[in-house]
C-alpha cells in the first residue's frame, strides 16, 4: 500500500497527520506542494485547495482525520 501525504511548511494539520502516522509506525511519502508544481496541480485536480491531502490506493481525503488514520493503521497491521 502506498500512502502519499501532500503538505506544505508550517501546516499544523500536516504535522499532526505525519506525527500520527509516525506514532503508528506507518510508512508514507511526504510531498511538499510548495516546491513541487506537479504535486500542487495533482492536489488541485483532486478538488482540494488545502492540505494535508492523504492519498492511498485511489482513496483520498483532506485535513487531519484521526478516524481515517486509525483505519489506515488497522489495514496495515
Amino acid at each position: 500500500m502506498t500512502i502519499s501525504i501532500y503538505s506544505k511548511p508550517d501546516c499544523p494539520q500536516c504535522d499532526a497527520t505525519c506525527r500520527t502516522l509516525d506514532n503508528y509506525g506507518v510508512i508514507y511519502r511526504k510531498i511538499d506542494i510548495s516546491c513541487d508544481e506537479r504535486a500542487r496541480e495533482h492536489v488541485l485536480a483532486l478538488g482540494y485547495r488545502q492540505v494535508p491531502v492523504v492519498e492511498t490506493n485511489g482513496a483520498h481525503w483532506c485535513g487531519f482525520r484521526p478516524d481515517k488514520l486509525r483505519s489506515l493503521r488497522a489495514v496495515i497491521a
